[in-house]
């Protein structure tokens, strides 16, 4: 995976969550809480991210599966997020999809699951990035190299009557 695309569609995402529903005319009050606690923070993340895979091929490493999937889950709950996150317009709180559909059930629905989605969001976040990590190690040595390189750590002494 790209470090730079990572990076832009990171950034790009953490935008869309803290100020996505402005393009829709419901931006509000509640812009200035998400910008520097869910924009800011998501923003950094990805591009962490980005950092940790431009080093994990640079060490000839391969990027793991599970840093893929985990980072693509990552980024479709920060997409629901966006869409769920709810903006004060006026009085009544209002999401890009409580506007969409127009009834207070979609704007119910839309509190219940942004939080959901927000915390999946980060927490895949950060599994990718520890997966990340993970792909850049060196890889662990098969026990007998171990004990080629270091006789003294192991193996079973011969037994005194053989």
């Amino acid at each position: 995976m790209r470090s730079r695309v990572v990076a832009i569609v990171g950034v790009v995402l953490a935008l869309w969550m803290a100020v996505g529903r402005w393009p829709f005319g419901i931006g509000g009050s509640l812009t200035w809480w998400y910008l520097p606690t869910i924009g800011l923070v998501f923003a950094w993340l990805q591009i962490w991210q980005s950092r940790r895979l431009a080093v994990t091929t640079a060490r000839g490493r391969r990027t793991g599966r599970s840093t893929i999937v985990t980072l693509i889950l990552a980024w479709l709950s920060a997409i629901g997020f966006g869409l769920t996150v709810p903006d004060r317009v006026g009085d009544d709180l209002v999401s890009v999809l409580s506007l969409a559909a127009g009834s207070s059930f979609s704007s119910e629905m839309s509190l219940a699951l942004c939080n959901p989605l927000g915390i999946l969001a980060f927490a895949f976040a950060i599994a990718s990035l520890c997966f990340t990590y993970a792909d850049a190690r060196d890889p662990k040595p098969e026990e007998d190299e171990y004990l080629d390189e270091h006789p003294e750590a192991g193996g079973m002494a011969p037994h005194p009557l053989a």
